[in-house]
């Protein structure tokens, strides 16, 4: 059963499927289609994607979890009817694609076999939870006219792209969890009188030039393999996550919400620290010195990667990252969790990437910005602690199973 609340921004689109199905059935596939809607199709880019993500992942979780009541609701607090088929949400803020979407849930809808009774009762929940997270978000700022001015000077960030800076709206607007997108500011950047810019300096001028001959064949391909857009990457993660664990419908859309929530609300932590600090990026930096007589400039340098055009710290894939190990460490009780990560950032086909631990994942992430020539050491580890303290409050305080008066009984 879909419904379709309008409205001159957007369209919301709800699918519900059965409470037996498995996630790959409902929850995951939506995951999938909200990719292709905000990014391939939608156009979306850079760190404010899991921003879209978390509002679909969002509502899913309250529909689901309105049904079932295991967990504490996010913005919908209502409990729905007993029977009632669960949902699965998708929220897209795309209007122009509702004729692809119609046929997307016209597919899905072949696989339910609930009642008519449990749809429509379904369908009064989803909307309800639809309607709860509108109300909730409206006015949070996103994609607000936040203008930013760049500075100039030795250690002040300048633009890499002729395009105008990326997203400065998305540090300035409401977090999901955070009491303020500054909650968790971490201190400035490294001085560049430090001994610790100096060293930062020349590792990322020595691994991360696109003509290295200080880094080899597999950390060039790790350093290429993490410059796909991280929100693209991260979606078939997830997917991925929640069939490799065979998680029900409630269980994938919990994990999803945790996942995409700490997401958007560390890329929104890191990016209000990035345009409060502005800090210069290696391309910048090294060509002009580094600020420090004790440096060398090379007017040639260039990156293995294309620049982001935003500031440097602290590392938003640092940051995004990690939130989401984070996050999986809590959700699953352990740090030993089975990773599939693939990337399309190649011209000879996919390539794929497997962990058995999270400090793993952690670990190439950090390498792999160095390497690609886009982030100082610093920037990543300060960036992996900011998401790392995102999470940690994220997870003590939101999707958590209710405190319930004795002899209360969960149905």
């Amino acid at each position: 059963m879909i419904f379709r609340i309008r409205s001159a921004s957007f369209l919301l689109t709800v699918l519900f499927v059965s409470a037996s199905a498995m996630a790959q059935n409902a929850v995951t596939d939506w995951n999938t289609i909200a990719s292709q809607t905000i990014i391939a199709r939608g156009g979306k880019s850079g760190g404010a994607i899991g921003v879209w993500f978390a509002y679909s992942a969002i509502a899913t979780y309250d529909a689901v979890n309105s049904i079932r009541q295991q967990y504490q609701p996010f913005y919908y607090a209502e409990p729905g009817p007993a029977g009632a088929s669960e949902a699965a949400a998708a929220v897209h803020y795309f209007p122009a694609q509702q004729t692809i979407l119609d046929s997307a849930l016209q597919d899905s809808l072949t696989k339910i076999t609930d009642s008519d009774w449990a749809k429509d009762a379904g369908v009064d929940v989803g909307e309800a939870a639809a309607a709860a997270l509108i109300e909730a978000r409206a006015n949070d700022g996103l994609e607000a006219n936040v203008p930013f001015v760049p500075g100039s000077g030795p250690g002040v960030w300048q633009p890499t792209s002729p395009t105008p800076p990326q997203t400065p709206w998305l540090g300035v607007m409401r977090p999901f969890t955070m009491n303020s997108a500054s909650q968790f500011l971490p201190d400035p950047p490294l001085a560049l009188t430090s001994d610790q810019w100096i060293s930062d300096y020349n590792v990322v001028r020595e691994l991360g030039r696109v003509d290295s001959t200080a880094r080899t064949a597999a950390q060039t391909e790790i350093g290429l393999f993490w410059t796909e857009n991280t929100a693209q990457q991260y979606a078939r993660v997830f997917t991925n996550l929640a069939t490799y664990y065979q998680l029900d419908v409630l269980e994938s859309s919990r994990l999803l919400a945790l996942l995409w929530t700490g997401f958007a609300d560390g890329a929104i932590g890191v990016y209000n620290a990035k345009y409060t600090y502005a800090f210069w990026r290696p391309v910048t930096a090294i060509r002009a010195g580094g600020g420090n007589e004790n440096l060398i400039a090379d007017p040639s340098w260039t990156p293995l990667g294309v620049t982001p055009n935003h500031p440097e710290y602290p590392a938003a894939h640092g940051s995004v990252t990690g939130a989401i190990t984070t996050l999986l460490d809590d959700y699953f009780g352990t740090r030993a969790v089975h990773i599939v990560v693939d990337s399309r950032a190649f011209k000879d086909g996919i390539h794929t990437h497997v962990f058995e631990d999270t400090r793993d994942l952690a670990d190439e992430v950090y390498w792999a910005r160095i390497y690609a020539g886009f982030h100082y050491p610093q920037s990543v580890k300060v960036g992996q602690d900011l998401g790392k303290v995102i999470a940690q409050h994220l997870f003590a305080t939101k999707f958590r199973r209710p405190r319930l008066p004795r002899g209360f009984q969960l149905r």
